[in-house]
């Protein structure tokens, strides 16, 4: 053989052949099948405290599964195989999901070591002594396909059951999107584990372009040092986070909006309870929706910070939020403020200009501004925040209800009153 041949372990390795047993071994092994199952199970009991501790339907399923690997033992060891599919079908095929349920693997390892151990014990009773190295050999090779496939077994469970509660999640998370009856949300939502009931808040943006499970994961770990609960659902390209028990600043959001993809992040507004978290989630919704529409928008930005997109994308609770939380206070609030903030706006923001057209002193006018930002807490003299301010101007006069108020409060203060400020 040539050195490179020898230098090849693959090329050194030999395969196992199994040596053939003979026929009364073979027959004794058979006649054996009930003792050593027999065996086998009171051994499981007398040396297993945690299998006493079953359930006596979980005790007949594990029972069953070493039954099978006793008996395919026999089958196998008549006529050996390289493949360890066969123990996977063969000895766990009648209960795995039973199997995983009732013990962890440290146990199931442990019962396929004792039983291994029994099997063991009984060879100078089946075998000559002749064939007792060779059945010995035998019973632990097997041991070990069956302990792979046991590995197997769980491992497939594993990623069923994490499969499953990613697709509970993003259920839940929908609920609170569709705003599904309180009771139905608060089974669905503790089947997850979710136990916090107020300080609720969404995020919404794209997934990333690299592996939707590592950025479920990721996303999730950074988001229990900001919330105590946490909930991840991707629905197509965008991904939505809603977090539970929120005690995160605004540095924090900056720091879980690093995980989505490219594009805008818009986070809700703070649900005080579970019962309002459909509203919140519903306005984060509308606000990714719209924030194309704000290219220097920040990111995260606050679905409230984007009113007035989301009215011209037809947004009804934008549309309410604005004559409700803008233009209503302004109007109650007198004093000429609903005047002076419209003039102001409409003269290109020039606090000059505005004091010629009411005939009030400049500093009037600095004053009254003070107090639409006091009443609305919009700053009219920041630009953005004028757009959202001016936007309320022209949704609140369309709004039929505010009209009447506005028109009303005209008639009950005379002209001259609200130049005086």
């Amino acid at each position: 053989m040539s050195d490179e041949q020898t230098s090849n372990p693959a090329q050194r390795i030999r395969p196992f052949r199994q040596a053939k047993a003979s026929p009364e071994t073979l027959k004794r092994l058979k006649q054996h099948l009930g003792v050593l199952s027999t065996v086998a199970l009171k051994h499981l009991d007398q040396s297993l405290p945690w299998y006493r501790g079953l359930r006596p339907e979980e005790r007949a399923a594990l029972g069953l599964v070493a039954q099978k690997g006793i008996a395919s033992f026999v089958s196998w060891y008549e006529r050996p195989t390289t493949s360890p599919q066969w123990v996977l079908n063969d000895v766990f095929g009648a209960a795995p999901t039973e199997l995983t349920r009732s013990i962890s693997l440290q146990k199931a390892l442990q019962l396929i070591r004792t039983i291994v151990e029994v099997v063991e014990s009984q060879v100078p009773d089946i075998a000559p002594e002749a064939e007792h190295t060779q059945l010995r050999e035998a019973v632990l090779r097997y041991s070990r396909e069956v302990a792979f496939a046991a590995a197997d077994v769980y491992a497939r469970a594993a990623e069923t059951r994490g499969a499953w509660d990613s697709r509970l999640e993003a259920l839940v998370v929908d609920a609170v999107m569709r705003g599904e009856s309180q009771d139905s949300l608060r089974s669905r939502i503790a089947a997850v584990g979710w136990k916090s009931h107020e300080n609720i808040l969404v995020m919404i943006g794209a997934t990333p372009a690299s592996s939707q499970v590592g950025f479920v994961s990721e996303l999730r770990r950074a988001a229990a040092r900001y919330a105590r609960d946490s909930l991840v659902g991707v629905h197509g390209e965008r991904a939505i986070l809603m977090l539970g028990g929120v005690e995160a600043d605004r540095a924090g959001l900056d720091r879980l909006a690093t995980f989505f993809g490219e594009g805008p992040v818009v986070y809700s507004p703070l649900a005080p309870t579970l019962k309002e978290a459909s509203a919140s989630a519903k306005a984060a919704f509308a606000a990714i929706a719209a924030a194309k529409a704000w290219p220097l928008a920040p990111r995260p930005v606050d679905a409230d910070d984007l009113w007035p997109e989301r009215v011209m994308n037809n947004d009804s609770e934008a549309r309410e939020a604005l004559v409700s939380g803008i233009y209503k206070p302004l109007i109650k609030a007198g004093n000429g403020l609903i005047e002076t903030l419209s003039s102001y706006l409409s003269l290109g923001h020039s606090l000059e200009g505005t004091a010629r057209e009411l005939f009030v002193h400049a500093n009037t006018v600095r004053y009254r501004l003070k107090r639409v930002c006091d009443v609305t807490g919009w700053d009219p003299l920041v630009p953005r925040e004028a757009f959202v301010l001016q936007t309320a101007l022209v949704v609140g006069r369309l709004d039929a209800e505010t009209t009447e108020i506005l028109s009303e409060t005209r008639q009950s203060v005379p002209r001259k009153s609200l130049t005086t400020l």
